[in-house]
């Protein structure tokens, strides 16, 4: 029988297996020591210098933690990709914000930021300028609006943890800067997330609002230790992350050169092969800089679900990232602008498999099936 191929596999070993299950026999199952390690650890990686990290439980965690960080609430708007994940409108929504949608760049995919510049208002406080797939946003000209409009910028970079952007890893320049360490992503802690700020005051912030607002030191939890005595201060969440989870994400950081190495190659073999097909659109980049997370193609509308089941019957899941915000019930009357290459990107775009030490059959079958679809087509 045909193994099947799914579109996410994580890289897990009997590295994170055993690193489960010493967590597991400390027994010191919440935030502790462990979360510590992974936060020192996830630092050094990406080299901070006059950056401060906190890891939480989620991606989606660290962008609504980041929109309160910034006060943002009712009355002020967010400017942010319509074609973006569900858990930046939610984030926004969460404090009382109205998301702005805004176009994306036919290249990169990623905000168009001209386009963000002409929808910024008196109310506008944050423009989300997210990283798609294997693609980076234009950081520079974000950095210039936000200094140019008294704004700030939150970088999301749930897809380009371990990428580089003009010599500088991502994480290590932004305004604010989030990081996913869900199941799907390049590196997992199960679920998991980081946040990265630019001091340790909004550092301190962070401690309390990842743990339901309670000033207990994160030096002291970091010993599998807690404050009994502690106040409360502002408000917040139970976002904090779990010593299993940040033990696994530890054993998942000593592989990142290998996970890195063998998506770019993936990748650059996708784009020589999938690129030959006049009817196919791939990504353009040369992956030299980038970890990539997902690799897509673009296809005419009228094949996309067409060669989505003829690759089903072959055994090969695909995907779909993602229905644009303003297509959904819950947003569809959000103030927008012109929308045009969102809405042709999202009738086109197209998730193949990517993993991390994906097998080099499972790579060969992929071309094969969308080479297999189009000759049929062409016929």
């Amino acid at each position: 029988m045909m193994q099947e191929i799914p579109v996410f596999k994580p890289l897990i070993t009997e590295q994170e297996i055993d690193a489960a299950t010493e967590s597991l026999r400390v027994g010191w199952l919440g935030m502790g020591a462990a979360v510590g390690d992974f936060e020192q650890h996830l630092s050094e990686y990406l080299g901070l210098q006059d950056r401060y990290l906190v890891a939480v439980s989620t991606g989606h965690a660290a962008l609504h933690l980041a929109l309160m960080l910034i006060d943002a609430g009712s009355g002020d708007e967010i400017i942010t990709p319509s074609f973006n994940n569900i858990a930046d409108f939610q984030a926004i929504l969460a404090v009382g914000a109205t998301p702005v949608f805004c176009d994306i760049d036919e290249q990169t995919l990623c905000i168009d930021l001209n386009k963000a510049e002409a929808l910024i208002t008196s109310r506008t406080k944050a423009i989300i300028v997210m990283d798609y797939d294997c693609c980076l946003a234009d950081h520079d000209q974000a950095a210039r609006l936000a200094e140019h409009y008294g704004i700030r910028i939150i970088h999301d970079a749930a897809h380009s943890f371990g990428s580089v952007y003009k010599g500088r890893k991502v994480g290590t320049f932004s305004d604010l800067c989030m990081f996913s360490f869900d199941p799907v992503k390049t590196i997992t802690t199960i679920d998991g997330g980081a946040l990265i700020v630019r001091s340790e005051a909004e550092q301190r912030a962070l401690h309390e609002m990842r743990l339901i607002g309670m000033g207990q030191p994160a030096a002291v939890m970091y010993e599998n230790k807690r404050a009994w005595t502690y106040d409360v201060q502002r408000l917040g969440f139970r976002y904090h992350l779990a010593n299993l989870h940040a033990a696994i994400g530890v054993a998942q950081l000593s592989k990142m050169p290998t996970i890195t190495a063998s998506r770019q190659q993936v990748c650059k073999r996708y784009n020589e092969y999938l690129g030959r097909i006049p009817q196919v659109q791939v990504p353009q980049a040369d992956f030299n800089d980038v970890t990539p997370f997902l690799y897509y193609i673009r296809v005419a509308a009228v094949h996309r679900q067409p060669l989505r089941d003829h690759m089903k019957a072959a055994g090969i899941d695909t995907g779909i990232h993602w229905q644009p915000g303003h297509h959904f019930t819950l947003l569809k009357d959000m103030p927008k602008g012109c929308l045009a290459v969102t809405e042709r990107i999202a009738a086109e775009i197209l998730s193949l498999p990517l993993h991390s030490m994906m097998s080099e059959q499972y790579v060969q079958r992929i071309i094969e099936s969308v080479t297999q679809y189009f000759e049929a087509v062409n016929d």
